[in-house]
């Protein structure tokens, strides 16, 4: 009974105002049908990263996060640690 009693005051504590986001990233440095394969593994190492769509096509990512856990700031470093400067696409 303690235990639940700690879990849901946890619960009740949690961020209220955390929520899952989306953003599209430019990433125009991606220059073979391959790069985005590094991309999609660099974002998803990101904590709080719960789906990542890369298209080589469109030259962009479309990543899905939980914004209590990263920001738009760590997902752009992650690409541009892996080679692949980006920004938010507008």
């Amino acid at each position: 009974m303690k235990k639940l009693f700690a879990a849901l005051a946890l619960a009740a504590v949690a961020p209220a105002w955390a929520a899952m986001q989306a953003v599209t990233l430019s990433v125009p440095g991606m220059t073979c049908e391959t790069c985005p394969i590094t991309v999609k593994k660099a974002l998803s190492k990101v904590d709080g990263v719960t789906k990542t769509e890369v298209s080589f096509e469109k030259r962009q990512a479309v990543v899905t996060f939980d914004d209590a856990k990263t920001s738009v700031q760590k997902l752009t470093k992650a690409t541009e640690d892996a080679g692949y400067p980006s920004s938010v696409k507008r």
